[in-house]
């Protein structure tokens, strides 16, 4: 009897010590992003302030600033990813979340643009949350449920997103420097809940030699050449990122000129945007990859973000971006799947360094990408271009988004067939 009853309770004990971890993990990640939220509105104003108020060399430098983070957050995150499999999911996240502290206090103190940099380029460094999360998701969670989970991932930042720019601006009206004092302290705080509750995802038997092979950038995405699935998830992946960044840099321009859109009405269509996230991967994307499998997900996911950017690029109306904007939310569908597609090629001792190499492309795209998307934009409506088109970087994201598509196309025929690609 005593070993009856042992065995019933401990599959239940195991299913009680995951999911809450899962919680943990997320509403780790949710404080981080209503941090990083609350900072957005205010960096530029910041840079704007330490210049003096000229603002044709505040843009150049909030540029330069965002480049530098994402060049650092490009050449450590594989790093991180890597340090995650030796020591654990735990002490990276908590890392990382003080980094974060530090960075925003630096920010708030900051007398000159140098200081800036300091702090960008530290938070670019100690930035590994996202991937030793998405790595602690998928170390208590089941493959054919990642994806679902991943989802998640996107609506927590969604709700950031939400939340942290609005209430930075009302901050920011206060006191320039608050919003900063603030994130710190959300930092702070964060980093003493995932002290006191978080538990470790990864056992130690699970855990693998750190080496700098393979956590160095280029050497974490030579090991993508090995498996030919893993680098055209890669590519895809890649390709996603790159549309995605390329119209950032251009949507409040293309705004203003075409619709003489505000500060009001863009933040209102950011809000939109990130609010439709946050509940298409929050609600929609479990049912989605339970019933079509991630490859499809994925697929169906890049086609409604092609779809989207073909909207915002030809829209001659403002609502129409509205609709450019909903429909977006339905092709944000495919970072969860193609993450949860990607998690899969790895084992289980190697899930911070695959999701390391995934922050690893993502942050390439983010240094490049912005500069398309704005000489796109330059080039198309100067006084001598020979089309107006302010929907250039629009349509050049739509094209990027359906290369993904067709890149995620020829996995298909590898996968299970239909109800279950995973």
């Amino acid at each position: 009897m005593r070993p009856r009853r042992r065995a019933r309770r401990r599959p239940a004990g195991v299913r009680a010590a995951r999911q809450p971890a899962v919680g943990f993990a997320l509403a780790l990640l949710a404080i981080d992003a209503l941090g990083f939220g609350l900072v957005i509105p205010i960096v530029p104003q910041l840079v704007l302030q330490l210049m003096g108020g000229d603002a044709s060399h505040a843009a150049f430098w909030v540029g330069i600033l965002a480049t530098s983070f994402s060049a650092m957050q490009f050449v450590f995150a594989p790093v991180l990813g890597g340090l995650s499999d030796r020591f654990g999911r735990r002490p990276v996240m908590l890392l990382s979340v003080l980094g974060l502290g530090l960075d925003y206090l630096i920010l708030a103190a900051s007398p000159s643009l140098a200081w800036l940099f300091v702090a960008r380029l530290l938070a670019g460094v100690t930035t590994g949350n996202i991937s030793a999360t998405t790595a602690y998701i998928a170390d208590v969670t089941p493959p054919e449920r990642r994806g679902q989970q991943f989802g998640l991932v996107g609506a927590m930042f969604g709700l950031g997103f939400i939340l942290g720019p609005a209430v930075g601006g009302l901050l920011g009206a206060i006191w320039l420097r608050l919003p900063f004092l603030v994130a710190a302290a959300l930092s702070l705080c964060n980093a003493l809940y995932g002290f006191l509750v978080l538990p470790e995802s990864l056992p130690p038997e699970r855990r693998r030699a750190f080496s700098w092979r393979r956590a160095n950038p280029l050497g974490a995405l030579a090991s993508l050449a090995g498996n030919r699935r893993a680098l055209r998830l890669g590519l895809a992946w890649s390709c996603t990122w790159f549309g995605l960044g390329a119209l950032q840099s251009a949507f409040v321009l293309s705004t203003a000129l075409r619709f003489g859109w505000h500060t009001t009405e863009n933040g209102a269509a950011l809000a939109a945007a990130g609010l439709s996230q946050a509940l298409v991967q929050g609600l929609l994307i479990r049912r989605l990859i339970g019933g079509l499998g991630e490859i499809r997900v994925a697929l169906l996911g890049c086609l409604f973000a092609a779809l989207a950017q073909s909207v915002f690029a030809f829209a001659f109306a403002g609502w129409m971006m509205y609709v450019g904007v909903v429909v977006s939310a339905l092709g944000a569908i495919n970072t969860p799947a193609i993450r949860a597609l990607f998690s899969a090629q790895s084992g289980a001792d190697r899930q911070g360094e695959a999701q390391g190499v995934l922050a690893a492309l993502q942050s390439f795209t983010a240094i490049f990408a912005p500069l398309v998307g704005a000489a796109l934009f330059s080039a198309c409506t100067r006084p001598d271009a020979g089309i107006f088109f302010p929907g250039a970087p629009f349509l050049f994201a739509a094209l990027t988004y359906l290369a993904a598509a067709l890149i995620i196309r020829a996995i298909a025929p590898a996968a299970p067939p239909f109800p279950d690609d995973r």
